[in-house]
């Protein structure tokens, strides 16, 4: 067994791996699964509160391809650096436009992926939402690819959980999918202003104890434009 083989048989491994030690770690209550398109580029966007949900995103998009950035240090871990190559992840490097990382998230989708990130870009370790950076935007812009949001809650009580031996309660929401459509040229300030409507319908996904920022402040949604699951899957066909 060689090649892309070896890697699909390896990803199965893992994401099995993965699905009972969470299983036996976390109870797991998601809604709106249906939601997540089956075929085609897609940008799927959370809120970021620790490490736990990279691999429940992970189990739960299963067997999509999916991928994101990870800061490019990461890969100075050698369990990192196996785990990330096979899971296809592309190291970025922080604090700069990585114009080498961008590209490839840009050819990731249009090669049918999912492309995970968190807005914030950084973790929130309350799990209450903080002010968005725009890369999202420029990312979504570059590629036309729609966008998916999934607001979780829970994961930032894991480790506190894991040490007194107790099971966490980890919740995932679904939003719909839509597209952004920003009439032409966007500007620095129209990109934080996508960006904060993005997130303004990540918040309507949790708990208003999590809404952080979002949950006080106005956001009047100028430019997202629904999309169908079955818009989606026909944009993917040759």
């Amino acid at each position: 067994m060689k090649g892309p083989s070896m890697a699909n048989f390896l990803r199965g491994f893992v994401y099995a791996v993965i699905k009972s030690g969470l299983g036996l770690l976390c109870r797991v209550h998601v809604e709106g699964r249906e939601r997540i398109p089956a075929h085609g580029p897609l940008i799927l966007y959370s809120n970021h509160t620790g490490s736990v949900e990279v691999p429940m995103l992970y189990a739960l998009l299963y067997p999509r391809k999916a991928t994101g950035w990870a800061k490019i240090e990461s890969w100075d871990s050698p369990f990192l650096r196996w785990l990330f190559t096979l899971w296809e992840i592309i190291p970025v490097r922080r604090g700069e436009l990585d114009m080498v990382a961008l590209r490839k998230a840009v050819a990731a989708l249009e090669q049918g992926y999912i492309f995970g990130l968190a807005p914030e870009g950084t973790r929130s370790p309350t799990g209450r939402l903080v002010r968005a950076r725009p890369g999202a935007v420029l990312l979504a812009s570059l590629s036309g690819a729609p966008l998916l949001p999934i607001a979780h809650w829970g994961g930032e009580d894991f480790s506190r959980n894991l040490k007194s031996l107790r099971r966490t309660d980890f919740n995932m929401s679904v939003g719909e999918p839509f597209r952004i459509d920003s009439g032409g040229r966007v500007t620095a300030e129209m990109r934080q202003q996508i960006v904060d409507e993005m997130m303004a319908r990540l918040a309507a996904l949790l708990p208003l104890e999590y809404r952080g920022e979002y949950g006080e402040m106005r956001v009047e949604e100028e430019h997202l434009r629904p999309v169908t699951l079955e818009g989606i899957d026909q944009a993917s066909k040759p």
